[in-house]
């Protein structure tokens, strides 16, 4: 009985934290704005429009779309190199910005809820973690 109760608790810990950790959606948009407002808004300016031949949009962005494992990377370890963005190449560098994993999350669920871009499922710090180089 008293391992049915031990382990009882072990897994109510567990399941409590897990849903206290994951930040709502509403709370990461809100937070991921104010992050693009520090980071992003530079270069890829304030309704994601970029700047042409320099840097892409973010706004209907079919290369978020299409690639957003490697968008995921591209925020969290920089990216370089040519890209398409809706039938444009860009040949570029975008530095790693030294945002953490809940940043990334945050940031990537704001730009793709935003000017034009759907997003299909919350990303989330867990994701973000598991991606690599």
């Amino acid at each position: 009985m008293r391992i049915f109760l031990l382990v009882y608790g072990l897994l109510f810990s567990s399941m409590t934290l897990y849903f206290i950790q994951q930040k709502t959606l509403q709370q990461s948009l809100e937070d991921g704005e104010a992050i693009y407002q520090d980071f992003c808004v530079q270069c890829h300016m304030s309704e994601g429009q970029g700047v042409p031949n320099a840097f892409p949009p973010l706004a209907k962005s079919d290369f978020l779309k299409n690639n957003l494992e490697q968008s995921l990377k591209g925020v969290k370890y920089g990216m370089r190199g040519p890209i398409k963005v809706n039938g444009k190449s860009y040949d570029g560098v975008m530095v790693a910005q030294g945002l953490d994993d809940e940043e990334v999350a945050d940031v990537m669920n704001y730009v793709l809820s935003n000017w034009g871009n759907k997003l299909e499922a919350q990303i989330t710090t867990a994701q973000i973690a598991k991606l690599s180089k």
